[in-house]
């Protein structure tokens, strides 16, 4: 263990970092889905502080001296390479400079996810992985417990969706509530309310929402364009709006949730 010089591509040693374009879905590991791979000093750092097992890292030996408190006393192979093998084994150039790459944990349970004390984001749908990355980003700044996933939501371990939250996918506790709408019932039973985000006239406005909801709460998304289904409008147990002037229908999903989340925290 520790650190290894790599003086050529084919290393078979930097295998789990090859050819990164296809490496998110890895037929050998669990379920299909690949390693979860960090990019950069700062989302590495964040990996390496994470419950989530670190396998290896490859990147140049100067973006491995940045991390050096970070690293100090992990037992794991640290591959130092120069930017253009680094490049070879990746398929493209990685301005970041290094890489790590992790094992899945096994996943959290609804309890898990929610065993805090700020509101959680639950959503349905949200199946791009930049806005589901910036998302992850905004609740880990503005108090948010957890996030909840519903059908058709993407991958939050994707390595897009990992840098784009700058690591925070890996920080901020996430599951999956595999009964739809009926998991919402869970979260009521917990104490939550359900406030289901739509830009319906009637709804409530947001800086309204404390008066119908004193307690936590429950925030529900869906996709960006579509919004949420019927069924999870119907299921929740209040409809809620960001008011907007007329003319724009409706904001980036990661937009309207960091608006919410900060309304909440502002509101206490």
């Amino acid at each position: 263990m520790g650190v290894i010089h790599i003086d050529h591509s084919g290393d078979p040693r930097v295998d789990d970092f090859r050819d990164l374009s296809t490496a998110d879905r890895r037929p050998d590991r669990p379920g299909g889905r690949g390693l979860v791979i960090a990019e950069g000093t700062v989302v590495v750092s964040r990996l390496l502080a994470s419950r989530y097992p670190v396998r290896a890292l490859l990147g140049v030996q100067r973006r491995f001296a940045e991390l050096a408190e970070d690293l100090a006393g992990l037992d794991v192979p640290q591959y130092v390479a120069s930017a253009e093998t680094m490049a070879d084994v990746v398929g493209f150039h990685l301005n970041r400079g290094i890489l790590a790459v992790a094992d899945r944990p096994a996943p959290l349970t609804v309890a898990q996810v929610v065993d805090g004390d700020g509101p959680v984001a639950v959503l349905e749908g949200v199946g791009d992985h930049e806005n589901l990355g910036a998302l992850f980003r905004n609740a880990a700044a503005l108090g948010v417990s957890g996030v909840l996933l519903g059908p058709g939501c993407s991958d939050p371990l994707y390595r897009r969706s990992v840098r784009v939250s700058m690591g925070h996918v890996l920080r901020v506790p996430f599951g999956h509530l595999t009964d739809w709408p009926g998991g919402l019932d869970d979260l009521r039973a917990r104490g939550f309310s359900v406030a289901a985000f739509t830009p319906r006239p009637g709804s409530v406005p947001l800086r309204e929402l404390r008066a119908h909801a004193p307690g936590r709460v429950a925030l529900l998304f869906g996709a960006e364009g579509p919004g949420l289904t019927e069924t999870a409008l119907a299921a929740a147990d209040h409809a809620v709006r960001i008011p907007m002037p007329a003319g724009v229908d409706s904001l980036n999903i990661a937009t309207a949730a960091a608006v919410a989340f900060y309304e909440l925290a502002r509101g206490g």
